[in-house]
Order: structure tokens, then sequence, then C-alpha cells
């Protein structure tokens, strides 16, 4: 196929900036602190050193919750990028 013509077709995405960054890091601070009361089967593999409420939070909660508030917040800045609201 024509390179030049695949490059026309797929849509521009946003370019990384501060507000990218900043729906990023909530959509992960969103995910992290909904995992620490949803996941139901806790204390499975080797607990992180916090304190508080998240005394009890293991590492694969933390990597559970972080990957799925990557996923939440990349669909969310290719959603406003292509609504053209983070130009």
């Amino acid at each position: 196929m024509n390179t030049e013509l695949l490059v026309a077709i797929v849509p521009q995405t946003a370019v990384w900036s501060a507000k990218t960054a900043s729906i990023m890091i909530s959509s992960n601070i969103f995910c992290i602190l909904a995992g620490r009361y949803v996941i139901e089967v806790k204390g499975i593999g080797p607990s992180l050193p916090l304190s508080g409420s998240f005394a009890n939070f293991t590492l694969p909660e933390l990597l559970a919750s972080a990957s799925l508030g990557h996923i939440v917040g990349s669909g969310i800045i290719l959603a406003l990028g292509y609504l053209g609201l983070l130009s």
C-alpha cells in the first residue's frame, strides 16, 4: 500500500503537554483509589511499605490498578484529542 495514503488517513494524536499529563495522573490516582476498595481478593503478594488506609495494599494490586489507570487515561486522551479539546 501507499504509505502516504495511510499517513493521510490516520488522525493526528494529541501532543504531550501539561493537559495530557494531568489527565493521565488523575486517571491513575482515581484507579488506584478505586482499586483499593474494589479488589475483592486482597493481601496476595508482597506488601508495600505504606501506612494509613493503604497499609495492606500489595504490589500486584498497585500494578493492576496503575495498569487500568493507564488504559483509562489513554482512552480519555485519545477521545479528547479526537474531539479537538486538547489543542
